[in-house]
């Protein structure tokens, strides 16, 4: 007897239609945000120099089989390196537009993994509906850095967990090479043999990935030297105490260094030093975390490597406005979940993201000068983040802890009347 297979309706199919749709539409607007780059509200031409600028050159010393080690600018992990060169692998573009094309095609793999977790039995579309809708919020930022690229390999690290431990673990190592942070998604890996499968790959394919980078380019680890120096950003935590503080006559002032506005000063480095104290604190509390947690659910590693992202993102001296785009990628995985514990940390992530826009590019110069409306901004934008950070852990603590035992029925003593 033939088999009758049930196609799905189509009603079922329209809201991936929808949001591809939607897609198309708010990509085409970014775009356009970028042709106008130029314009005073759009950062004057500042957020795409970057790439025409800044990575165009390092492409360069990068094409010749060394990394820009005595850059001071250079800040970034190997694994950057082939990131950078991959616009050349498209012929006929300029080193600008094969960027954008690759941000765009980085955006869209992000995309079709949502939509395709989101079709799953007991999923949800809302990530990818939050994804296609809360990335513009950082306005044309996203096309002009290459975080779009690191968070698509910790989003399908996140997706491939329930099918793979070992692709989950590769590709977070993958993701640890590029920027560092991708490691984090592997905090919230079940304990046990999934644990050990992950972290296995993980280890194994950084050293295979690092052995091959060592040998076709020259000091590979020359940014840690760089990194190291970096001071405490404008946009950072401690960034607005400081910035507070020059209102209250603190005689700090700002300077361009290791690639971004930096506070020098007196109480400086006790800040830079405080920034680093509260971030080994954060992943005390993940590692407290993962001791104690005993209740999982299918969404506890997607609400933990949120988490884990937000504590080290408000205890960073650098916020810098593209590492939105590290957290929207990782609320929009959460989302993808009907068990996530994160959807209010989801909404506040969106609206730091639109309020980080305000601040980079529209109000930079307002930023930078120490106004009170740019101190304002960063006030508001990091007090969301830092609500979003203690909300997130303190809700992933309660779901993740042993639900409390009911005390067992007495019954009731049976009396017997003898006589």
């Amino acid at each position: 007897m033939r088999r009758v297979t049930r196609r799905r309706p189509f009603s079922s199919r329209r809201p991936v239609t929808r949001l591809i749709a939607a897609w198309v539409a708010t990509r085409a607007l970014t775009l356009w945000l970028l042709a106008l780059n130029s314009r005073p509200l759009l950062g004057s031409g500042g957020v795409a120099r970057e790439v025409w600028g800044l990575y165009r050159h390092w492409y360069g010393v990068l094409a010749d089989g060394g990394f820009p080690v005595h850059d001071p600018l250079w800040q970034y992990p190997p694994g950057a390196g082939p990131v950078l060169l991959s616009p050349g692998l498209l012929p006929g573009l300029t080193y600008f537009r094969a960027f954008v094309v690759l941000a765009l095609a980085a955006d869209a793999l992000i995309t079709a993994a949502l939509l395709r977790a989101g079709t799953a039995p007991a999923r949800s579309l809302r990530g990818a509906a939050y994804w296609i809708c809360g990335l513009p919020l950082l306005l044309h930022l996203p096309l002009a850095r290459y975080d779009v690229q690191v968070t698509a390999l910790a989003v399908l690290a996140l997706l491939a967990l329930t099918r793979s431990t070992r692709a989950c673990g590769a590709l977070a190592a993958l993701g640890a090479l590029v920027k560092v942070w991708p490691v984090l998604v592997l905090l919230g890996v079940p304990k046990g043999r999934a644990a050990r499968s992950a972290w296995l790959w993980a280890g194994a394919t950084g050293a295979a990935a690092l052995t091959v980078l060592s040998l076709g380019f020259t000091h590979p680890l020359g940014f840690l030297r760089n990194q190291g120096g970096r001071g405490v950003q404008i946009e950072s935590l401690g960034g607005t105490l400081l910035s507070l503080a020059s209102h209250a006559g603190w005689p700090g002032t700002v300077r361009y260094r290791y690639g971004a506005m930096e506070f020098t000063g007196p109480y400086v480095s006790l800040v830079a030093d405080a920034s680093l104290a509260l971030t080994a604190a954060g992943l005390g509390l993940l590692l407290l975390w993962r001791a104690r947690a005993r209740h999982r659910t299918p969404a506890t590693p997607y609400d933990a490597a949120l988490s884990a992202v937000l504590l080290f993102t408000v205890t960073s001296r650098v916020i810098s406005p593209q590492y939105l785009i590290w957290l929207l990628g990782l609320s929009a995985v959460c989302l993808t979940s009907r068990h996530t514990s994160q959807r209010p940390v989801a909404a506040l992530v969106a609206a730091a993201s639109a309020v980080s826009s305000v601040i980079y590019p529209v109000c930079y110069d307002q930023v930078m000068a120490g106004t009170w409306p740019g101190t304002a901004l960063l006030l508001l934008r990091n007090a969301l983040l830092l609500t979003a950070a203690a909300v997130s852990y303190g809700r992933l603590w309660r779901a993740t802890r042993p639900a409390p035992r009911l005390p067992a029925p007495q019954r009731p003593a049976l009396t017997a009347a003898v006589s």
